[in-house]
């Protein structure tokens, strides 16, 4: 049965035909929903708009969370729920919430947005493009006077750069402690979230249990070049991946680099060195999406004429599955065990605390972005993120789904992020359609 013909008969059968007839509302929500299709030229102007906010003295990006830029930012995007008639509040922990109600009010919200600030120096499409995305579906509905069975949520969250604080604290996961480290703008988490207008101090009252909402799907650039690499139009996210950082200490000894012969050394960077092209080959060894990266290192004493005798290099494994970060960390100790040996160094692992665990997006849901983007005309392609998302924390207490669409040369966290008008109209109907799709399911 084809979709039309389906909602048609479901309506008649739910509502019966004399409560349809006449009624406008109804008959563009149930008759007509394939045709819904978003402005694309607002949403690139909306795009531009929010980008005038958070610009430095030299003309560079700098819309980070809870700084000036943000909070002016913060205040235009609100300014723009009022006007497509919602009634935004801001939580305790600085998240913007608008709500727009549902023919049912005793079902559970359907959740959708993203998040406004950005990293020093950053782009204009990171979470710019699901929060004005999100914004976009409600203005369709608006215009063509959609009303959705299920509530609906406009989630702006506050610092996801900075560590998803505001997604963090609706999980029921940040601490007393999280709330007192510092953030990128020199304040505590706890100072910013004062600063945007949240309530440190109340952070409970933000807490979200598990089930309060029916779906949270988040709109995204891929942040990667697998999209636009393959000519695929639509990512449909299977999962953001866990991140597990370790600080690796090679420690050698210190000598005169002149008087020292090379076959008398015990060269902790060279073994660093050694250690860096066995991370590269383990993770190549392994079939599957999984990435493992050294991105930084500090040598002692670091003179010309001092042989390193101390390195400590900063490891990350990520990965959908935990299980496998596992097996490529245990691999990468016996690697690095060999070759101490072989250099006459020791080499020691510390796990850090900040290790986010994969999440799973929901199956259902991930089914129902691939049929909404299908039925639009569109390429589609089931992936993973690499990238962490304020997703990963709603996954604790909901379902989740994420949308990707293309970055233009895989760009992303720098000033030449990019993704065309085009690409990101085509990722919000299919956010559109997955809301209709989602609401249709009466639960």
């Amino acid at each position: 049965m084809q979709r039309r013909t389906f909602l048609r008969t479901a309506s008649f059968t739910a509502l019966g035909l004399s409560a349809l007839v006449g009624s406008d509302t109804y008959s563009k929500s149930f008759f007509f929903g394939n045709n819904l299709k978003v402005n694309e030229q607002r949403i690139a102007n909306r795009i531009m708009e929010l980008a005038k906010f958070g610009v430095d003295d030299k003309g560079r990006g700098y819309r980070v969370a809870y700084t000036k830029g943000d909070i002016e930012g913060r205040a235009w995007f609100m300014e723009q729920m009022k006007k497509a008639g919602l009634e935004p509040v801001i939580d305790a922990a600085g998240n913007i919430i608008g709500k727009r109600k549902g023919n049912n009010p005793a079902l559970k919200p359907i959740a959708f947005g993203s998040h406004i600030d950005m990293v020093p120096d950053g782009g204009n499409y990171d979470g710019t493009l699901g929060s004005i995305g999100a914004l976009e579906v409600i203005e369709v509905f608006n215009e063509q006077k959609v009303i959705t069975e299920h509530p609906l949520e406009v989630i702006i969250f506050a610092n996801e750069e900075g560590g998803t604080i505001g997604s963090m604290a609706m999980a029921g996961h940040l601490t007393a402690e999280g709330l007192q480290q510092k953030s990128q703008s020199g304040l505590t988490m706890a100072e910013g979230i004062r600063a945007i207008g949240g309530n440190p101090d109340n952070i409970q009252s933000c807490i979200r249990k598990k089930g309060d909402l029916r779906a949270w799907i988040e709109l995204h650039i891929e942040q990667g070049g697998i999209l636009e690499k393959e000519t695929i139009q639509i990512g449909v996210v299977e999962g953001i991946v866990g991140i597990v950082h370790w600080i690796v200490t090679v420690e050698g000894f210190a000598n005169h680099a002149g008087t020292t012969p090379m076959n008398m050394r015990r060269d902790a960077l060279l073994a660093a060195s050694k250690f860096i092209l066995a991370v590269n080959e383990v993770a190549n060894s392994v079939k599957g999406n999984q990435v493992a990266t050294v991105g930084k290192m500090a040598l002692q004493p670091g003179a010309y004429n001092v042989i390193p005798g101390k390195v400590e290099l900063g490891l990350e494994i990520r990965d959908l599955s935990s299980d496998k970060i596992e097996m490529l960390f245990t691999e990468m100790e016996k690697r690095a065990a060999a070759i101490a040996r072989e250099t006459k160094t020791k080499i020691s692992f510390e796990r850090q605390a900040n290790a986010a665990l994969p999440a799973l997006t929901n199956k259902t849901l991930q089914q129902t972005i691939n049929t909404s983007a299908k039925e639009l005309g569109f390429t589609t392609k089931f992936m993973q993120s690499g990238a962490g998302h304020d997703s990963q924390e709603i996954a604790k207490i909901a379902p989740v789904a994420m949308i990707f669409i293309p970055s233009v040369g895989g760009i992303s966290h720098s000033p030449k992020e990019f993704s065309t008008p085009k690409d990101m109209a085509n990722g919000a109907n299919v956010l559109l359609q997955s809301i209709l799709a989602v609401d249709k399911d009466k639960n």
